[in-house]
């Protein structure tokens, strides 16, 4: 595609890492990195509950008021929301041309602990909804001006709420940096591991800490099928908990298409694992409403027992096309289960091993583990410090994900070992959460006066 940006190089793995930091460093003459630091709307700018009510068009028309109610609860909340605004937005921002393997929503919400197939516990980058091959600053962005966001709604001042994003875009730098000098394979093997975390997290007691990786080492299928379930003819069934748990047909949608979903998703997966999964028998399968940009999308929930009736959860969600692509280039990708799944394998350290993809009745979909040692930070308890440090992490988290592509060599020559780069998104970050704070309240005037539906999750 020739969209008239720069290009660095080709992708050629044989190119030294010199000529590609030299490649990199060249690049600051004709994107220099200050560039970066600008935002202001453009004229035109696309109206963003316009924005939001094309995505709202191809929903589940009963949840869509549950999707609003949930963006309006708080300005990072909508941020959350908020990804196919700020695509439309950063659509018109300088870009390297450096294109990385992007999460395309990568807010401080969307990173957290998982779970290994070895069963240890990794940080790193979570969902991968809107995953496309992309402008690394993009990423770097939305994640610097998700931690302004969060600041300023935990009541931290100006400089504390920069101090944030200057952490995630500083930690990001230093890495990257770090990256470029490390061979493939030791790129490919590294993590952002518990201890990681601890050794991160210094403003953090180390007691709470343990307590946190405790609680997400609990959180199993088993535990899961406790707080979801109850026993009904001898067999557990999930609870509806209406409107985000619903079995068929209270949803607009019906008990073949589960079916289908589930039936086409095994043939996505590896030999060993496809038999592991014959070894469970479907128990019941119900919709579940799952976090902010997906609520409205076709997300189910499964459970399975072995013949020792131990559970194990799949989560089954609908996958559509990522917000990048009508900003930078369509999808390779036709199926877009299988473009979260290549996106996710590519980018995450570690990936679950029942991760796969299907498609049932024109809609995409890809499978995962629902609950598999899964934590998340209380974002709205953290203090000042803590914010930084969680948010340094993210930006290891990042970065090592790019460096996944191949261009690590170029970035940190881009980058460079001043804080030039980081003081630039600095001032985006609070420029940005400027307007993400006004779309917010464009959305709470439009609920006042009707134009909009709101429904809270009770």
């Amino acid at each position: 595609m020739d969209d008239g940006l720069p290009t660095a190089l080709s992708d050629h793995p044989l190119i030294s890492a010199e000529h590609q930091r030299a490649a990199g460093k060249r690049l600051r003459r004709l994107i220099p990195r200050e560039t970066h630091g600008e935002w202001q709307p453009e004229p035109g700018r696309a109206n963003p509950l316009a924005l939001l009510d094309e995505q709202n068009r191809v929903r589940i028309p009963q949840l869509v008021p549950v999707r609003i109610g949930r963006m309006a609860a708080s300005p990072f909340a909508f941020y959350r929301g908020a990804a196919a605004v700020m695509a439309a937005d950063l659509a018109s921002s300088p870009v390297t041309g450096i294109e990385v393997a992007s999460c395309g929503d990568a807010h401080l919400s969307n990173f957290g602990l998982f779970a290994s197939p070895e069963r240890q516990l990794l940080f790193d980058v979570n969902d991968f909804d809107e995953t496309l091959p992309a402008p690394w600053e993009w990423d770097v962005k939305r994640l610097a001006a998700s931690g302004v966001v969060a600041a300023r709604q935990n009541g931290f001042d100006r400089a504390q709420s920069e101090n944030a994003a200057r952490g995630a875009v500083r930690s990001y730098r230093e890495r990257m940096i770090t990256f470029a000098r490390l061979g493939a394979l030791d790129i490919y093997y590294s993590r952002v591991d518990a201890d990681s975390l601890v050794q991160v997290m210094a403003a953090v007691p180390r007691k709470q800490i343990d307590k946190a990786l405790a609680a997400a080492r609990r959180n199993t299928a088993a535990r899961a099928m406790a707080k979801l379930t109850v026993t009904t003819g001898g067999l557990p069934r999930i609870v509806d908990q209406p409107p985000l748990v619903v079995h068929p047909p209270e949803i607009a949608t019906d008990q073949p298409l589960i079916n289908a979903a589930i039936d086409a998703y095994a043939s996505s997966l590896r030999e060993d694992v496809s038999t592991l999964l014959s070894r469970f028998r479907p128990v019941d399968m119900a919709h579940k409403v799952v976090g902010v940009g997906s609520v409205g999308t076709r997300c189910f929930i499964a459970l399975f027992l072995d013949d020792k009736d131990v559970p194990l959860f799949l989560q089954v969600k609908e996958a559509q096309q990522s917000v990048l692509e009508r900003y930078w280039r369509p999808s390779s990708i036709d199926h877009h289960g299988h473009r979260v799944v290549s996106g996710q394998r590519v980018m995450q350290s570690a990936t679950d091993i029942f991760l796969g993809s299907s498609s049932a009745q024109g809609h995409h979909f890809y499978v995962r583990q629902l609950r598999d040692m899964k934590g998340s930070a209380p974002i709205e308890a953290l203090q000042p410090a803590a914010l930084t440090e969680y948010l340094e992490l993210c930006g290891w988290a990042l970065a090592r994900a790019h460096a996944q592509s191949g261009r690590a060599g170029e970035i940190a020559g881009y980058l460079g070992s001043s804080d030039v780069f980081d003081q630039a998104i600095v001032r985006f970050a609070a420029a940005y959460a400027d307007q993400s704070e006004l779309d917010h309240q464009l959305l709470l005037t439009a609920i006042n006066a009707g134009q909009v539906v709101a429904q809270s999750d009770a």
